[in-house]
């Protein structure tokens, strides 16, 4: 990148309130023309995607970044296509390159033009990490062999329940709740399930989502892990946070 664009561009973005992620081709995969940019909206409400060619990076800056961070669309191609990106973000954590490189690998021979090797998108303890767009679905954990079933139940509109982190629209606690609630009821399909209301009294969550079988409550105690080494690159021990659940109940 040019000098000080990078800072720029992450400025503009932590002012606007969205994420920026650098993007490429894994190194098997045919490079595209031009700097390919997406803009995305992954909410709770229905998410989107569109994409543009920049004709040099620096272009970036004349995007409406406040725009998008209020959710409104840029204007730009409509994408229909399902995105996948995974970490391989080396120098943030040396896990994301050692996992996650081969995972990016396997998963752009099955599915090409939908796969993208990634800067940090955050849980390096979970690598190899997936992020499936538009609906911003974190997986960990994901094997190279692995990869393909996991992306193709995306596709399918169903989730890998063994390798789902959670919603990046969703809180970390939130995020535990609605895992719980999918693995006690079975429920795989994205759309299942809704989050309502939610409320947190001191170390205790309690959340309310829809489902096929009417709305359910979902109660988590929010603790702390016993300390041991978070990341390939800790030097020390640290506690994590942990989510154990209370009860599920009909609303």
């Amino acid at each position: 990148m040019p000098e000080g664009l990078g800072a720029e561009l992450a400025r503009r973005c932590r002012v606007a309130g969205i994420r920026l992620l650098l993007i490429r081709r894994s190194p098997s995969t045919q490079p595209t023309a031009g700097l390919t940019c997406f803009a995305m909206r992954s909410g709770r409400e229905t998410p989107w995607v569109e994409t543009t060619s920049l004709g040099e990076i620096g272009d970036a800056l004349e995007l409406d970044l406040r725009a998008l961070g209020r959710g409104e669309r840029l204007g730009l191609e409509p994408h229909e296509r399902a995105l996948f990106l995974v970490c391989t973000h080396g120098r943030r954590d040396v896990c994301c390159a050692e996992r996650g490189r081969p995972l990016a690998e396997a998963l752009s021979r099955a599915y090409p033009e939908e796969t993208w090797e990634s800067t940090h998108i955050g849980g390096d303890r979970f690598a190899g990490n997936l992020l499936a767009f538009p609906h911003g679905l974190y997986f960990g954990r994901v094997r190279p062999e692995e990869a393909a079933e996991v992306a193709g139940a995306y596709l399918d509109g169903r989730l890998a329940l063994e390798h789902l982190r959670g919603r990046s629209c969703y809180s970390m606690p939130v995020q535990a709740a609605e895992f719980a609630l999918r693995e006690h009821e079975g429920l795989e399909g994205i759309d299942e399930i809704s989050l309502g209301d939610v409320e947190r009294t001191g170390g205790l969550l309690s959340a309310t989502f829809s489902t096929p079988a009417g709305p359910r409550i979902v109660k988590l105690a929010v603790e702390a892990s016993p300390p041991h080494f978070l990341t390939c690159q800790s030097r020390n021990e640290e506690a994590a946070p942990a989510y154990r659940l209370v009860s599920i109940e009909q609303a």
